[in-house]
């Protein structure tokens, strides 16, 4: 969009004139945002949609929807109570949204100046309102309930993680080692299909949670939603690649999970097995999200993910520790996954 564009996008949404245009940086997505600010210092965010908006910016095998899916799941999360930006200007059909201005401080920046435990308290509880209420109050009409992490999505990411993660940086395991590998892997994402699934923002980390002046905590990047395990958001958060967390936090987090699951009106579930899903899954994201940055730089050519391929790999690390059904993945793995040794 053009800087006069912006400026009659602002005006229509809010009714006053700006004067000044700044361009946001942006992530791995294909989203402009651009930030327009009053003579006053009121802004507001214009979100500048790229050519076929509609589809989900991850793999997904669901056609395009007939709405956007920012607003599409903008407005359940907003019916049940999560709080999202504030929508001014819907027009999408036109190439952009006018939003609010959250400003620049991600959960992750947040944490550089304030307490730890209580930012990750306050995002884990919202996490457990919007798991227990989405389970207690699904919405079909909703484009994250009709797309879903089936076997073949989780399948499809333990093959990128191959192609990328790791024949992409050089590795030359075997045919006998990968074909190890895939009957594990095929293993893996056959047990995690097979877990009760509901509504999954898909990436709640440090960098999509907004954290205002007053401490209130802003759900953004939700468009990819659909349905999946109870432990994937949380796998995002406390096993974060821009944030490094230490076991006794993370479990402690989970354990805060559970409880306030509960209290939101969602079922008690047994600890011990929860957090040994939570560990396979970490394998499964993290080996995916190793490979993501690989191929976001070798196709995308966007090198800036790459920095977080040790942070991902260590939780994998971990997690491998923790199951030792997977010690044949983990010794295949350390051959040849520098990280992992």
């Amino acid at each position: 969009m053009t800087e006069t564009e912006l400026r009659a996008a602002y005006a229509e949404a809010i009714g006053r004139p700006a004067e000044r245009v700044i361009r946001l940086a942006g992530g791995a997505g294909n989203r402009i945002y651009w930030r327009l600010v009053e003579r006053d210092g009121r802004s507001a965010v214009v979100m500048e949609l790229p050519p076929e908006s509609g589809k989900s910016e991850e793999v997904s095998k669901e056609p395009s929807p007939k709405d956007l899916p920012f607003l599409d799941v903008h407005r359940y999360l907003e019916r049940i109570g999560v709080r999202v930006p504030r929508v001014f200007l819907d027009a999408h059909r036109r190439g952009f949204v006018v939003i609010e201005d959250l400003t620049d401080q991600t959960l992750e920046m947040a944490l550089q100046s304030n307490d730890r435990t209580r930012i990750y308290q306050n995002a884990i509880d919202q996490l457990a309102k919007l798991r227990a209420h989405a389970e207690s109050n699904p919405d079909q009409g909703c484009v994250a309930f009709s797309r879903a992490f089936d076997y073949d999505l989780y399948q499809w990411e333990f093959e990128h993680f191959i192609e990328y993660g790791l024949l992409g940086r050089g590795a030359k395991p075997s045919e006998a080692e990968l074909t190890t590998l895939r009957t594990h892997f095929n293993a893996i994402s056959k047990e995690l299909a097979a877990a009760p699934r509901s509504f999954t923002h898909r990436d709640y980390q440090s960098r999509n949670i907004m954290v205002l002046p007053t401490g209130e905590q802003v759900v953004i990047d939700f468009q990819d939603a659909l349905q999946g395990p109870r432990q994937y958001d949380l796998v995002a958060l406390l096993r974060d690649s821009y944030v490094e967390l230490d076991r006794p936090l993370i479990d402690k987090m989970l354990k805060r999970y559970l409880a306030r699951l509960v209290e939101e009106g969602g079922p008690k579930l047994d600890e011990r097995e929860f957090v040994a899903f939570f560990d396979l899954l970490t394998v499964q994201r993290k080996l995916k999200d190793a490979g993501r940055f690989v191929f976001i730089d070798q196709v995308k050519k966007n090198p800036s993910f790459l920095v977080h391929i040790p942070s991902s790999l260590k939780y994998v690390k971990d997690a491998l520790a923790r199951r030792s059904d997977l010690a044949e993945v983990r010794d295949i793995l350390a051959r040849h996954v520098p990280e992992l040794r």
